[in-house]
């Protein structure tokens, strides 16, 4: 028998069962690790490796009226790098901090699920920053139209910003550090890694295995406990202009169509209280039960990690501390949180084909060319793969898990790709769809992992070669009767069925 989708929601909405007591008990005991680490990042021995120099010159400007945080993937105030070496800045020449966020109308694949979920966090960043002295102002249009012209106007003395991997964002960087006045130094800081980036490795490492030691080497650098943004002691000489957030839903140019989730509550708070309810509850069946769908065993925390609004460097802080209860789990969620997710970044990073076949190895290429004329078993358009209505009813609850709920169980995301390589044309074909539907439907797509996720299961990424055989070649394989072994198929597609005009 079916279960409704209201029920489903119902008790998706339910995840972060922590209690009112116990959550207020758990903000304050990190807020309090924050003040006992420093009084505030000024008196804070801030790691400058985090930070690099986008533009040529370094020296502040003698007649500045302010430092400027142009925030854009880390969307969080506390345990953010980024934020903090800003205040540190401001904090330093004593002058007024000031943060920008630029609402760009579209933004790949993003839908009106995304916006929604990122527009509501950054209500709560506002009202953060406003309690802090420190005012937030959202520019609506792209970062080269509006915030030039910003620093200008406001006599910015220094820039600061985060970092992505991805091309799109990475353009956005050189867009401003061609049109940035010369005296105004512009650095930027990767805010969303342990490990920052351009640090962990100077190279596109080959897999997991080759990156592992140098990542964990260097652990113990940068997984220190943060230090409190304070409220700011030099008040600004201009207010932020109230935002109009309606009008800011007004200006997007997004598919409407995709809607919210309700399951998932933007912003940092309610993604702190997922992490709190992971640790209270499924933290402990993470190592034995995270690859089976029908558990809850998941820390559920991607959305929140993908728009920046908890720091992955918190979860893990948080994490640790039950090493001594649950070593497997903690040790688990250390090799995904950290290994393979900045993995990933590290992919994006160094290979600018990171969407495309061409950024698979040689040997992947070549298997997958072998056989891109091998008769496929079945044929689907992208709109029946949308729909959820292949043949085969696990491969539609998986696909119908994430249009409903903006998520699909990770262990499902590879044999979701995996058999989008089946049944369509080409491999390019393939990881075309793949990244399009993740892109549309994941809550954290748009994502390094989202890309490398698509790439391992059609191209091999991070993989070696496998057994061949038709159209995967020596792509690692994966098949419906494995899965049964794996967990109870039956359960899974019991849960998510296609909805039809009788039903």
């Amino acid at each position: 028998m079916r279960r409704s989708r209201g029920k489903r929601k119902a008790e998706a909405a339910k995840l972060p069962r922590v209690s009112r007591r116990r959550k207020e008990e758990e903000e304050d005991a990190v807020q309090e690790a924050r003040r006992r680490t420093a009084p505030s990042v000024r008196e804070f021995k801030y790691n400058k490796k985090r930070v690099r120099l986008v533009s040529q010159g370094s020296d502040l400007k003698e007649d500045a009226r302010c430092i400027l945080y142009w925030m854009f993937r880390d969307q969080r105030v506390q345990d953010n790098w980024a934020f903090l070496y800003a205040q540190r800045l401001a904090l330093k020449q004593e002058l007024p901090l000031h943060v920008c966020f630029c609402l760009v109308p579209k933004f790949l694949d993003a839908t009106i699920r995304h916006y929604d979920f990122m527009l509501k966090g950054l209500q709560e960043v506002t009202e953060e920053c406003a309690e802090l002295n420190i005012p937030f102002h959202l520019l609506l249009g792209y970062p080269k139209d509006v915030l030039p012209a910003f620093v200008v106007e406001h006599g910015v003395g220094g820039l600061v910003t985060d970092f992505s991997p991805l091309r799109l964002p990475r353009q956005w960087v050189e867009d401003i550090r061609e049109r940035l006045p010369e005296d105004v130094p512009f650095a930027q800081v990767d805010a969303h890694n342990i490990v920052p980036c351009w640090v962990a490795s100077p190279k596109q490492e080959y897999s997991a295995w080759t990156f592992r030691g140098k990542i964990n080497s260097q652990l113990p650098e940068f997984i220190t406990e943060f230090p409190p943004v304070i409220c700011h002691p030099y008040p600004p000489s201009c207010p932020a202009e109230p935002i109009a957030w309606e009008a800011c839903y007004s200006s997007l140019q997004v598919d409407r169509t995709v809607k919210e989730v309700e399951w998932a509550t933007p912003g940092t708070a309610a993604g702190l209280a997922v992490l709190q309810s992971f640790i209270a509850e499924r933290l402990k069946y993470f190592g034995s039960h995270r690859n089976n769908p029908n558990k809850e065993a998941l820390s559920n925390l991607s959305p929140w990690f993908h728009f920046g609004q908890v720091s992955t460097q918190r979860a893990i802080l948080e994490v640790q501390k039950q090493r001594g209860k649950y070593k497997e789990s903690v040790d688990v969620f250390v090799e995904e949180a950290v290994v393979r997710r900045e993995l990933a970044e590290n992919f994006c990073y160094y290979n600018e084909n990171y969407d495309s076949v061409q950024g698979a190895y040689d040997w992947a290429q070549t298997t997958l060319k072998l056989h891109a004329e091998d008769k496929r078993p079945f044929l689907y358009k992208l709109q029946e793969l949308e729909q959820g209505t292949t043949h085969d009813p696990l491969w539609n609850a998986a696909q119908l898990q994430m249009v409903q709920e903006g998520k699909m169980h990770g262990f499902l995301r590879m044999y979701w790709a995996k058999k989008i390589l089946e049944w369509t044309r080409s491999p390019e074909e393939a990881l075309q769809f793949a990244i399009y539907l993740n892109d549309r439907y994941e809550l954290d797509g748009r994502d390094p992992n989202g890309y490398v996720g698509c790439l391992w299961s059609i191209c091999g990424i991070h993989d070696h070669g496998w057994t061949e055989r038709a159209v995967f070649g020596k792509i690692r394989y994966m098949n419906y009767a494995g899965c049964k072994r794996k967990f109870d198929v039956g359960q899974f597609e019991r849960r998510y069925t296609p909805h039809t005009p009788s039903q």
